[in-house]
């Protein structure tokens, strides 16, 4: 970084530079862990000669702290993707079932919310589609933070809510779904190549609440992908100049999952297998009414509290996803 003309390519400095912060983390925490180690050993090497019950005290408390911290890089270990260390661009898509449905996928936008807050991560609202009376038709979010992808990426695939419906005056019992999809967020990427004679970009006025530009300029931005019909948008509160950036990354890391899955399909094609993708297909159920409990039907992970699943106790169910795919 301090020789001559470092800062001359501004992209290759910034990637650089990201890639030494990213370093310097991982440093960091290897030396936290070992230094608790450290500690933990000698603490028990005073505790075999001595009966201070002070010092059991102390290591007893010491302990938990070393476990957490080891299965934090466990699990870390397991995000070795080459995209794993990205911010995550988080889509909720509610399915048939109107207002029910609608309402689920805004509570499921709740839930990612808690989640990536609880682990320090920031999040923007990028598009924003209200319901017709309660919840929500469509919500993209970024979520910045390192290894947000990767682990986020597990939460991909129909989510399924059982519940008696605030919204039926007959107190039924309702079933809904929502789709969630989970994306990278990619800078410039040459192997994502972008004629930009294959766009058509829309501009128009912005329909989320808040914020004093929306409803009053042309800010939103809809770009047409008109080679694959790929449509994204992003109508956040900011510039113009920021809502067209944002729509190419998510335009950009469309245009990659594309390319992964007709390489997957070819690979599939080759084996003579065929996976039948539809949208009773549920990775996970949440069931609020007649028992409550939350279960991942690909890895059979069970929490019986859904309200703290729904406040964003996620870890179990992404912990046990990346240990199985690993």
């Amino acid at each position: 970084m301090l020789e001559p003309g470092f800062w001359d390519n501004q992209e290759l400095a910034q990637q650089t530079t990201r890639e030494i912060s990213e370093l310097k983390r991982t440093i960091k925490r290897w030396q936290k862990v070992r230094d608790l180690h450290e500690e933990t050993l000698v603490l028990v090497e005073l505790v075999e000669e001595s009966e201070d019950q002070a010092l059991q005290a102390e290591l007893d408390g010491a302990l938990p702290s070393l476990e957490r911290e080891v299965a934090d890089l466990e699990l870390e270990s397991l995000l070795s993707g080459e995209y794993d260390s990205s911010n995550a661009i988080l889509s909720i898509h509610p399915g048939a079932g109107g207002t029910e449905s609608q309402d689920w996928a805004s509570m499921l936008w709740r839930m990612y919310t808690r989640w990536a807050e609880e682990r320090g991560y920031t999040v923007e609202t990028l598009d924003y589609q209200p319901g017709d009376e309660a919840g929500i038709k469509d919500v993209t979010l970024l979520i910045k933070g390192v290894h947000a992808y990767g682990y986020l990426k597990s939460e991909k695939g129909v989510h399924r809510l059982v519940r008696i419906s605030p919204f039926d005056s007959s107190g039924r019992r309702h079933t809904s779904f929502s789709s969630v999809q989970v994306l990278p967020e990619i800078e410039d990427d040459v192997s994502v190549e972008i004629n930009p004679d294959d766009l058509r970009i829309d501009t128009y006025r912005s329909s989320g609440a808040g914020g004093q530009h929306v409803n009053k300029t042309d800010s939103a931005i809809r770009i047409t992908h008109l080679p694959t019909g790929i449509v994204v948008q992003c109508q956040s509160e900011r510039s113009q100049h920021f809502n067209r950036e944002a729509a190419m990354k998510i335009l950009r890391a469309r245009l990659m999952e594309r390319q992964l899955e007709e390489q997957r399909a070819k690979l599939e094609s080759i084996k003579g297998e065929q996976q039948e993708i539809a949208w009773g297909n549920q990775i996970r159920s949440y069931v609020f009414c007649p028992y409550t409990m939350v279960k991942d039907h690909r890895t059979n992970v069970e929490v019986g509290n859904v309200e703290a699943v729904m406040d964003g106790y996620l870890d179990p169910f992404i912990e046990a996803y990346l240990k199985q795919k690993r």
